[in-house]
């Protein structure tokens, strides 16, 4: 740590971390439900379980991205952040917003929208406070010393990432209409301006980690930014079929869907050449470790997977079914939540003075995360195979199918069981750290 104004990062950070924590909790109520045990069923509906679940989800990584910016930022221009005491307020204020909301569905206050159900008064509310974290970052980057490849890729992405939350936000009376716009959100996001965040940490990390000249690895940047626009964005046609659009879309969304895995194609091969070029021994391994899973994970699960399920001639039996649960968790595990997982691994140490490298505890935590992962994944894959061979092949009605599939779920909480056990035991190590403080950069307190 360089600057005193990065110590906002840990508290973006410990929220993230327990906010993950509620998600799983979530996670374990659906999944005890799809086994046949469905008790909390009158205080918890499904329905609002998944909504929890996935909204949990973004707002986490959302806090990850933030606290990673608010490190990243200051370093890479050379520069205090403009205002610590605001970026605090941002934090809590985003914080209650997303408080607001997830108590809203329990109590029915919500859209009925799929991953975008929180009411437009909120939304007003989360506009004003991404507004004004972009605010800070732009302004530091502006009073900075530098502007790197690493900070403006990034900083682009949060920008367009606020940007596409607007389209979200229009209110329309025809279904098709609002979905049309609904995955300007969801799609543009995931599959196209997070891969830049996700870029942006991720060369940053490497600079840091494998000693690599700083102008190699921002070259690869702008190759993993051309591959994700060319891809994500006409690929989000792959959805405009389900909701009456043209067949057209249908073809150019899954040709340009095969496209995707060539971005994480290109970050994988990135941060693995990287690291064998690398003449620079990091003493923190495992922050190195987590890296080079983020870039390996994410190429599986959002590139390989995706792609073996948004082909045409398999989306149209695959699409709704657990097949998708299967891409999306190692997805977004592999892309977004262990790039935060790396980035706070590496943080923790600069951050409180600490070198708590490479503990058993760490270790520990790494690879049951990830195994137990991709354990949930396979069991996904397999209760959805078996759901589109039954449901859309054989013809069973829905409720019969997800009777004859309820065993599979009994392999899902054992591996999820294990991934939360790991987040546990990441969650001990992170609070194990302590607080920052000033002594890390050499300022008496």
């Amino acid at each position: 740590m360089k600057y005193a104004s990065q110590k906002v990062a840990y508290w973006f950070f410990a929220s993230a971390i327990l906010l993950l924590s509620l998600q799983i909790v979530y996670g374990f109520i659906m999944g005890f439900a799809h086994l046949g045990y469905d008790g909390w069923h009158s205080v918890i509906p499904f329905n609002t379980a998944r909504a929890v679940h996935t909204n949990l989800l973004v707002v986490w990584i959302l806090l990850g991205f933030m606290g990673s910016a608010y490190y990243i930022i200051p370093e890479e221009a050379q520069h205090e952040l403009v205002s610590v005491k605001l970026a605090y307020i941002q934090l809590i204020s985003f914080l209650a917003v997303g408080v607001t909301a997830i108590v809203g569905y329990h109590l029915n206050y919500w859209e009925g929208r799929k991953f975008l159900e929180i009411p437009r008064p909120l939304d007003w509310l989360v506009v004003i406070n991404v507004l004004t974290f972009l605010g800070i970052i732009l302004a530091t980057l502006y009073k900075g010393k530098k502007r790197t490849t690493t900070s403006l890729v990034m900083t682009m992405g949060l920008v367009f990432a606020a940007l596409l939350y607007l389209p979200g936000m229009i209110w329309f009376d025809n279904q098709t209409m609002d979905s049309f716009f609904r995955w300007w959100v969801v799609h543009l996001w995931v599959e196209g301006v997070w891969e830049l965040i996700m870029g942006g940490i991720l060369a940053f990390l490497l600079i840091k980690l494998t000693g690599v000249d700083r102008e190699v690895i921002e070259k690869w940047l702008y190759v993993i930014v051309g591959l994700t626009f060319l891809s994500g964005i006409l690929g989000t046609g792959h959805h405009y079929y389900y909701i009456g659009v043209g067949k057209i879309w249908l073809i150019v969304g899954g040709i340009f869907s095969m496209l995707e895995p060539l971005a994480f194609l290109a970050m994988a091969l990135f941060a693995v050449g990287m690291y064998r070029k690398g003449e620079k021994k990091h003493p923190n391994k495992l922050a190195l470790y987590w890296t080079l899973g983020t870039a390996i994970l994410s190429f599986v699960g959002a590139g390989l997977l995706g792609m073996a399920h948004t082909l045409p001639q398999v989306n149209m039996y695959t699409h709704g079914t657990l097949v998708t649960a299967m891409h999306g968790h190692l997805a977004f595990w592999g892309a977004y939540g262990m790039i935060v997982f790396s980035f706070i691994t590496f943080a923790m140490p600069n951050l409180t003075g600490r070198k708590l490298y490479d503990t058993a505890i760490g270790q520990l935590a790494y690879w049951l995360t990830n195994v137990g992962m991709i354990g949930m994944t396979i069991a996904f894959g397999v209760a959805g195979v078996a759901q589109v061979y039954l449901e859309r092949k054989v013809g069973l009605e829905f409720g019969a199918v997800q009777q004859e599939i309820e065993v599979h779920f009994f392999i899902l909480i054992l591996t999820a069981s294990m991934f939360a056990t790991g987040i546990l035991l990441f969650i001990y190590e992170f609070f194990r750290f302590g607080k920052p403080n000033n002594e890390a950069i050499g300022i008496e307190e």
